[in-house]
């Protein structure tokens, strides 16, 4: 089965088959979360995980008791969980799908930076996407509601597809309208309009815990996508191109 985290992380480079294999072992022995599990913390920033499966997200409960998603992590990202505190507030990491993921320490990965140049310069690459992402979700806040949907979208299926995850036009999609909801900061009540505008409009198909876009095209120009901050051509426009498996 095609490995998610290095398939993202050649994105930065053609990593060698040294290096290739490091990766993987670093991957090894998944475990499932259930759906809507919060993601164990061990009290300090010493344990990283990797997402090999399925959809997670990084939220915050706000005062009036509401949660706000402030990012997804997809297959193939990174993802450390802050220490507990007695403050509701604080952000926390979970499970919205049936997920998979690796434990991994920060000794482990710092390691294999120091002894792997192309396993450092993919992970500095996947640090300055996922501030690129953060970035652009900021800018996404400023648009209509609509928009600010289909530009998700758009970044969802990029994401996605950069990890092999897509087929053809569309994607396994076991969202809630709700998460959807949480992540644009619109309430549940108008998540259903949107949804409708853009279906009305045959810019997406949602149905069956399937999404489907028939013209990526059209539904990229109404939101106002542009796919470059997600860097998928790596540090070098020279690199390689990502093999197709793993």
């Amino acid at each position: 089965m095609s490995n998610p985290f290095i398939r993202k992380l050649e994105h930065a480079g053609l990593l060698s088959a040294e290096e290739r294999q490091a990766l993987a072992s670093l991957s090894q022995n998944a475990r499932a979360l259930a759906a809507r599990q919060e993601f164990p913390s061990d009290g300090e920033f010493e344990r990283i995980y990797i997402v090999m499966s399925g959809l997670a997200c990084r939220y915050k409960t706000l005062l009036d008791g509401t949660r706000r998603i402030v990012s997804f992590v997809l297959p193939g990202d990174l993802c450390r969980v802050p220490p507990r505190s007695s403050r509701a507030t604080e952000w926390r990491v979970s499970a919205l799908t049936r997920t998979s993921v690796v434990d991994v320490s920060r000794t482990a990965l710092q390691d294999a930076m120091a002894r792997y140049p192309g396993i450092n310069r993919a992970l500095w690459w996947l640090a300055l996407v996922e501030l690129n992402r953060s970035r652009e979700w900021l800018v996404n806040d400023s648009r209509p509601a609509v928009q600010r949907l289909a530009h998700l979208l758009c970044e969802l299926l990029t994401c996605l597809r950069a990890v092999g995850l897509v087929d053809g036009s569309g994607c396994e999609f076991n969202l809630s309208q709700v998460d959807l909801a949480d992540a644009l900061g619109v309430s549940h009540v108008h998540i259903n309009r949107v949804l409708q505008t853009l279906r009305k409009e045959e810019l997406i198909v949602w149905q069956r815990h399937r999404l489907l876009v028939p013209d990526m095209e059209r539904l990229r120009d109404f939101a106002g996508f542009d796919p470059a901050y997600l860097d998928l051509e790596g540090l070098s426009a020279s690199s390689d191109p990502v093999p197709a498996g793993d």
